[in-house]
């Protein structure tokens, strides 16, 4: 079904792959009789490198420094960008900037905040000369895709599932201060990423959805890291058999692979489906040459691919559906044990075994919704399912949420929202809040299948610590159609048969047209933004003094820690153009006594910076500076950076957003220590907000409330020390070592300088 070359590999005239040994440039000679590329070569003949060959400017394509042609964010995202660019000196908009109200857009949470930062971006784009897409319109992927994507192009989200490579577009999500850059007029700094080749053959069989290859994929590459910062480009004979929503609906999972981006080949159905939307004139083929080089490649036969389902707490805890049904007790014994160990700090019992009724598993919700399921042919398949039945009368219910206004429309038109109602399926507007716990939260044990990007714990909007628990399984659109057929019991959608009418698309622009503003190049600078009481300035943010004192504030033991574990989505969401309202949450599902512990350690802070004695704040310290001096003896309290650090085997996978390091950072953190970075995003995301990134190889030699001691940090950033001591405070100092590598020039001086915000605005 899906197999990984180890190491790298050549492809011949875009169908050969052959294996990067010995024998390699000897099997290419005899094959073509000419002259071969040398690996160096090669490697530029494929489609990613020459996209990122055509937006570098550093003129060195082994240290890259990219300007993307467009940025999108949604209504999460855009109100900290704006504001952080406009402390930073944003006086335009300088390329396409789309702003989408997708993710709060129930503007009943907290009153009228949701609608106050809807009109403050409505405001900025006509102040800036931004394209504003107000709520229900369309969720920021599908607008991406429908208006903004082109052949070649490169584009940069604030949203981690920012992904249009099947339309020819390498998309990168990234955390908001990345975006501010852009806005800046500055560059995406980055080395070369690695490419990876992902070989499509053969043709899926009936009722295998785009969700289904791309849990498939997932399940192979995650854990090992194949993908991991790498671009994954498709390519192969199988491409030609998938219509081009099937491959954005693969394409929009890529994300889940930890992959940095994501590009594919380009043929007639990319050509048309720009055709269909008015702008034909963006397409090109684009394709590797006749020999490219790879830097690994999974190669997947979409004939063996089954119905698969990703079980609770990650995408790729997968298994098919088929085995699933076959070894129910057995593997639901396992997912239970593994689950609770990830809620291990809530006062909740997972259970799914409970869920086993006459040896079938019952599901009690099923949710069709945003970039991943929405889709006009995930919808319409799903309808045709439906057709003549009944999803019941019990506790199964099923929402479907189309991904844009012209999207419902042509479904509108063609009749499937009809046959979505005559079956007892419910019909939203375009709405991401399903996919991040802001909409169509299940009840307290329930377990919901959905065809969206993510089923981490509480992502479906159940609090843990307050003793509720809900999980949410990944499936496809046609198999939780599937199983919404068999009233809630888990069916595969290649278990009933059904005549599928792939009715064709009509695009219709004037949707957009009557209501979307686009003010791109049209900022009026006498506009007055419109700052509702929820939307606060960032609050000043200190420089990194010549030595800092950390204390420990949360040690999370857990393989893997997500964004959504660091700060929680869902209603959470309406505050995050409040930096000090939205701190309160941080950690608060995982560790909730962190932010006490932070808010202690950052009051001896701001005693500090005031000028007052920090000793005369915590006694405590007076004890941990007669250690430090011991050996340091020229120590001065008054001049030692004093902050909280956390420590995580492994944190940052799944969201762009850039709160996860700016919440530790307004409550007065200054670093985090992890065994390694899941995302390249969520260690950007920290340097931007003047958060050191630390590496820790060993054991860890501290605890929760230890004191680490690091001493000369100013002087080790400046000079690129790759090495830093550090010292853990007891009755002795325990020596130990970090790591601080891989950081350009740009990014040591946001790290002095204390933030972005300060690096930009003190350099004008």
């Amino acid at each position: 079904m899906v197999k990984l070359y180890k190491g790298g590999v050549y492809l011949v005239n875009g169908n050969e792959i052959i294996v990067d040994d010995h024998y390699a440039l000897t099997l290419l000679k005899s094959k073509l009789g000419e002259d071969i590329p040398s690996r160096d070569e090669a490697v530029k003949n494929t489609i990613a490198y020459s996209i990122l060959e055509n937006h570098n400017t550093s003129g060195n394509m082994d240290k890259l420094k990219i300007k993307f042609d467009c940025m999108a964010s949604h209504d999460i995202t855009y109100v900290g960008i704006i504001q952080t660019a406009r402390a930073s000196g944003l006086e335009k908009f300088p390329i396409p900037y789309v702003l989408t109200n997708c993710h709060n857009s129930l503007c009943a949470v907290g009153g009228t905040i949701n609608e106050d930062d809807h009109v403050f971006g409505l405001t900025a784009a006509k102040k800036y000369g931004g394209i504003y897409v107000p709520a229900h319109q369309a969720v920021i992927h599908q607008y991406m895709r429908e208006m903004m994507s082109g052949c070649g192009k490169m584009i940069l989200g604030s949203d981690s599932h920012t992904r249009y490579g099947a339309l020819g577009t390498m998309a990168i999500g990234e955390g908001g201060p990345e975006l501010v850059k852009q806005l800046l007029e500055k560059t995406y700094d980055i080395n070369r990423p690695q490419v990876v080749g992902i070989y499509l053959t053969g043709v899926p069989a009936k009722g295998v959805g785009p969700q289904d290859v791309a849990l498939a994929i997932i399940g192979a590459v995650f854990e090992n890291g194949y993908v991991k910062n790498k671009v994954m480009e498709f390519i192969g004979d199988g491409i030609a058999n998938l219509n081009v929503e099937f491959r954005n609906g693969i394409d929009v999972m890529t994300t889940e692979t930890t992959c940095l981006s994501s590009i594919w080949k380009t043929d007639n159905q990319v050509k048309d489906y720009f055709d269909i939307h008015g702008r034909v004139e963006k397409y090109k083929e684009l394709a590797p040459k006749n020999i490219a080089y790879y830097d690994g490649m999974v190669y997947i036969d979409l004939s063996k691919i089954k119905p698969m389902i990703a079980m609770p707490f990650h995408p790729s805890n997968v298994y098919t559906i088929e085995e699933l049904n076959a070894n129910l007790d057995d593997i639901l014994n396992i997912i239970e044990k593994t689950g609770q160990k990830q809620l291990e700090n809530s006062n909740v019992k997972f259970t799914l075994r409970d869920k086993i009724k006459n040896k079938r598993l019952y599901v009690e919700q099923g949710i069709i919704a945003g970039c991943a399921g929405g889709t006009y042919d995930n919808l319409c398949d799903t309808a045709d399912i439906l057709t003549g039945n009944s999803i019941g009368k019990d506790e199964f219910a099923l929402s479907v949420y189309p991904s844009s206004q012209p999207t419902f429309l042509n479904l509108v038109e063609n009749g499937s929202i009809a046959k979505f109602m005559t079956a007892g399926a419910t019909v939203r507007t375009a709405f991401c809040g399903p996919c991040f716990g802001a909409g169509d939260v299940p009840a307290n044990n329930g377990l919901s299948i959905r065809h969206s990007t993510r089923n981490f714990p509480n992502r479906e909007g159940s609090k843990p610590t307050n003793g509720q628990i809900a999980s949410v399984a990944l499936m496809d659109a046609r198999s939780i159609a599937a199983t919404a057929v068999n009233k809630g019991m888990l069916t595969s959608a290649t278990d009933i048969d059904t005549k599928f009418t792939k009715p064709k698309y009509y695009f219709k622009r004037e949707v957009y047209d009557n209501r979307v503003f686009d003010g791109y190049k049209c900022g009026d600078k006498s506009v007055e933004l419109k700052l509702g009481p929820n939307i606060v300035d960032w609050p000043a943010m200190s420089s990194l003094t010549d030595n800092i004192l950390l204390k420990v504030a949360s040690v999370i033991h857990d393989p893997v820690t997500t964004t959504d574990e660091l700060i929680p989505s869902g209603e959470t969401s309406s505050y995050r153009s409040n930096p000090l309202g939205l701190a309160e949450f941080t950690l608060s599902r995982k560790d909730p006594a962190y932010v006490g512990r932070a808010k202690e350690i950052q009051r001896v802070e701001a005693a500090r910076i005031n000028g007052d004695d920090p000793l005369s704040v915590n006694s405590d310290l007076k004890e941990v500076f007669n250690k430090i001096k011991e050996v340091f003896k020229d120590i001065e309290p008054k001049a030692t950076g004093i902050g909280s650090v956390i420590y995580a085997v492994k944190p940052g996978d799944g969201s762009a957003r850039e709160q996860a390091a700016s919440c530790q950072k307004v409550l007065g953190g200054w670093a985090n220590i992890a065994g390694e970075y899941a995302t390249k995003r969520y260690r950007s995301n920290l340097i931007n907000w003047g958060m050191l990134p630390f590496i820790l190889k060993e054991e860890i030699p501290f605890d929760i409330d230890d004191y680490i001691f690091i001493p000369e940090i100013k002087k080790a950033v400046e000079n690129k020390q790759d090495k830093i001591t550090a010292y853990v405070v007891g009755d002795v100092l325990k020596e130990f070592t970090l790591g601080l590598t891989e950081l350009t020039d740009d990014e040591r001086k946001i790290i002095l300088s204390g933030c972005l915000i300060n690096f930009y605005r003190d350099s004008k």
